[in-house]
């Protein structure tokens, strides 16, 4: 049974088709080539498809498209010899010449890249223009800091990730999948190519699970998280798979989040009673369950004190695709006439519950998003939600669950109070373009005593 649910769940995670994102690619392939090599028609040379989505690792909820175009070598020197930031230049020079193809769509500079979002597809393509190297490996432009080359070799990178997907039958590919659908529902920043690289560490000193079938997916699990609750999260960096170049580790919160899923099923096997509870709880509501388990665990909540409860929760991905790509963080400040304010963390920190009748005030403290490069043109506009969610015996007893996903007025704050018992929680989440990108979640615990 949980080795067909497994199957199930890894199968939805599969992207269906890319024919529109590559058609995407082939048309501003096209137009630069028209534009640097002055070639027409040429819609598939001199460009590569990189990324999650050139190593098969991507999940059906991927928000990009990471695209090299590589420049002929000549034009290098000519942006080296260039006065000022030569890098700058480049990339506006090919977003002017992808403009000439897409007049009407957003396109804008950022950092590195040419960022093209296409509204039709609700997907955006990073074009990033490089210099091929002698090693094989590519140059390609950063303009911040004055501008300078930076180097990246992703053909290795594709190369190893798809033999070893071959190499272990696709569980490499499928565990890659259930790593980035673990990080988009626990809402935490986790880079692709790291992801790739600690799964591919891990199959590399656990071979045994190189020909794993999915009734092994609960033991490879926990080993798995195991693995990655022992990694050193001051670690800097670590070597990609292939090619050997570093990948930046940038505050380790995978190491933490690691421990967490770990512990909720290191002790269980697939008899457990809340086996599928803990696995909704680490890779979303969408991890299928057996037929009534739901249904019987609404029932098993509603019927205490015989009362039935409105089951209000919404859910993030019901509304929206989710691909957490940057960092966000929230935080509450707890007020009560007579007593100084003071933040939950540090009231959590001396493991004390809230009490009733204060006054909360969430807010956001860090968005990695609003820190994104913005040109002239462009102003990057999001949204912002929160979902307060109830939980426990009182909750249940006064049929108050919530849980309903709402709209920030403009104020980035809501405002709760702490009204009876029980382990609540309050989410909040960046959309960009109908795709949740960034997520937190703090717990709000609170006692009558």
């Amino acid at each position: 049974m949980l080795a067909s649910k497994f199957e199930e769940f890894v199968d939805d995670l599969q992207i269906e088709s890319i024919k529109e994102e590559t058609k995407r690619v082939k048309e501003i392939t096209k137009r630069l080539n028209k534009s640097f090599r002055d070639i027409d028609n040429e819609e598939n040379e001199h460009c590569h498809i990189v990324g999650s989505l050139g190593r098969d690792t991507a999940i059906r909820t991927f928000s990009d498209v990471d695209m090299l175009y590589v420049l002929p070598k000549n034009l290098k020197k000519q942006y080296d010899d260039h006065d000022g930031n030569g890098q700058s230049k480049l990339l506006q020079k090919v977003k002017r010449e992808i403009k000439k193809r897409y007049p009407k769509t957003i396109v804008r500079g950022d950092g590195q890249v040419v960022v093209v979002s296409f509204e039709s597809i609700n997907k955006t393509v990073e074009v990033c223009p490089c210099f091929e190297r002698s090693d094989g490996a590519f140059d390609y432009p950063d303009s911040n800091h004055g501008g300078s080359w930076k180097k990246t070799d992703p053909i290795p990178e594709i190369d190893e990730s798809n033999s070893t997907i071959d190499e272990t039958d696709s569980n490499y590919k499928y565990v890659c999948n259930l790593v980035r659908a673990w990080k988009n529902n626990i809402g935490f920043k986790f880079g692709g190519l790291l992801i790739d690289t600690l799964v591919y560490n891990f199959f590399d000193e656990n071979e045994e699970y190189k020909n794993a079938k999915f009734n092994d997916y609960l033991i490879l699990l926990k080993d798995l998280f195991f693995y990655l609750k022992s990694r050193d999260k001051d670690q800097k960096y670590w070597y990609a798979l292939g090619s050997n170049q570093k990948v930046y580790n940038k505050g380790g919160a995978f190491v933490n989040k690691s421990k967490n899923a770990y512990e909720k099923i290191k002790d269980m096997d697939e008899n457990s009673d809340d086996l599928y509870e803990a696995l909704q709880e680490i890779f979303g509501k969408g991890f299928p369950v057996p037929e009534n388990y739901q249904e019987n665990k609404a029932i098993e909540k509603s019927s205490l004190f015989g009362r039935s409860v409105q089951q209000t929760e919404e859910f993030i991905d019901d509304k929206f695709d989710v691909d957490i790509k940057y960092r966000l963080k929230i935080d509450c400040v707890v007020k009560q006439n007579g007593f100084r304010d003071k933040f939950l963390r540090h009231i959590l920190r001396d493991n004390s519950p809230l009490k009733v009748n204060k006054r909360l005030e969430f807010f956001i403290i860090e968005n990695e998003f609003d820190s994104l490069s913005k040109d002239d043109e462009h102003s990057l506009y999001y949204e912002i939600y929160w979902k307060v969610r109830n939980r426990g015996e009182e909750a249940i007893r006064r049929n108050c669950v919530r849980g309903q996903i709402v709209r920030d007025k403009g104020r980035r704050k809501k405002i709760e109070s702490t009204d009876f018992k029980g382990e609540h929680f309050v989410e909040c989440y960046i959309v960009y373009k109908n795709v949740c990108v960034a997520k937190d979640r703090v717990d709000v615990p609170i006692s009558t005593y």
